[in-house]
């Protein structure tokens, strides 16, 4: 038995490719293909998901909100879960009206990510978003109206012709909006998307993009959400703190199913990690292997836990990464601890270490001195 109590599914389809998208996504090709590739997905799920009660579900993509209702609930069905299992979908703007929303309620999923990135017009055009600022807006109204309670918005930093005020704007807009989870990246042009062909002007540089993610921890935080991970921000309430429990699984480098095209999984309990194809027909037909797979040494597996816990707020627990790898943490990272906390990048908690905010502004190179053993 796997225990995998997550599940990841990758809708690979989207109207149109946005200019620094570099994921695996497929424009324009959804109806000539899905009924072939959710017939696939369905074999893929039912072969290898033991049954498990699942604690997430998370469809992503590409567009999943693209798929026909009866689609999403039939894959829905494959699975197993409860009350407490969190079900995310996300959904772009322009696929989603008020009724629409409403019937993914019905379904069974409680919780969206919208990919809003700008409430500007302008920079939305710029970037090949297809949706309008007014659109991206009711998209989440229409959200909290059919009864999502957990409604997640995703905005993208460092963007053309953004400015540091514009990006507050954007979030201080999403926050009077009532969404209860913001993620914030920061523009990274990576071979694969549009952008890296024809590089854009005007984008932000390291320094600016540096004061935009310091801008948005603070204008958060004083509006009642709590930094719980590098990118990500949870409203709290008296009785709630609105983290996605699908994410922090993975940063808490527990064990996942992935389903679709280009989806990872990781079986923990054979430090196993495997990839699907990436290419549809390849998927389509050979749903029951997978492209790659790894088995991580031991090494690797702190490595991962260092790194991934480090990226959350809470930082990474010191008792349980000795007892889980047989290690002294403090002894073997001693000079890296000291080089950082004297910078005031890493600081001590009651379990361990974390990153301050100036520390996740330099994560990769604090994260790769803890790699050099």
């Amino acid at each position: 038995m796997p225990g995998c109590f997550s599940a990841y599914i990758h809708i690979p389809f989207c109207k149109s490719k946005c200019k620094y998208c570099s994921f695996v996504s497929y424009p324009d090709v959804l109806q000539t293909v899905q009924n072939e590739y959710i017939d696939a997905l369905l074999k893929e799920i039912d072969y290898f998901y033991q049954g498990e009660i699942l604690k997430t579900i998370y469809l992503g993509g590409g567009t999943p909100s693209l798929l026909d209702i009866c689609d999403l609930s039939r894959i829905l069905r494959r699975f197993k879960f409860n009350d407490d299992t969190e079900i995310t979908i996300e959904i772009n703007p322009e696929t989603i009206d008020y009724k629409r929303i409403f019937a993914l309620r019905q379904a069974g999923f409680n919780r969206v990510s919208i990919g809003i990135q700008a409430f500007d017009d302008t920079i939305l055009k710029h970037i090949g978003r297809i949706h309008s600022s007014e659109k991206a807006k009711q998209a989440i109204e229409n959200a909290l109206a059919a009864g999502f309670s957990n409604v997640s918005a995703d905005f993208i930093y460092g963007l053309p012709e953004q400015t540091l005020d514009s990006f507050v704007k954007d979030l201080k807009t999403a926050v009077s909006l009532g969404v209860t989870h913001i993620s914030l990246y920061g523009l990274k042009i990576e071979e694969g998307c549009e952008y890296y062909i024809h590089r854009p002007q005007n984008i932000a540089d390291d320094d600016t993009q540096a004061d935009m993610y310091l801008a948005a921890i603070d204008l958060l935080e004083k509006s009642g959400f709590e930094h719980y991970e590098i990118s990500n921000f949870a409203k709290k309430s008296k009785t709630k703190i609105y983290e996605s429990k699908h994410n922090l699984n993975y940063w808490d480098a527990e064990a996942y199913y992935g389903f679709g095209a280009a989806a990872h999984g990781y079986f923990k309990d054979k430090a196993l990690r495997y990839s699907n194809f990436s290419n549809l027909d390849e998927y389509i037909h050979n749903y029951k292997r997978k492209a790659s797979q790894v088995v991580l040494t031991k090494q690797q597996q702190l490595e991962e836990k260092i790194f991934l816990g480090f990226r959350k707020g809470c930082g990474i627990d010191v008792a349980g990464i000795n007892a889980e790898f047989n290690i002294n943490f403090d002894e073997l990272y001693s000079d890296v601890i000291k080089k950082y906390k004297e910078t005031s990048y890493l600081l001590s908690t009651e379990h361990g270490y974390r990153l301050s905010d100036e520390g996740f502004l330099l994560s990769n190179m604090i994260l790769a001195d803890f790699m050099c053993f």
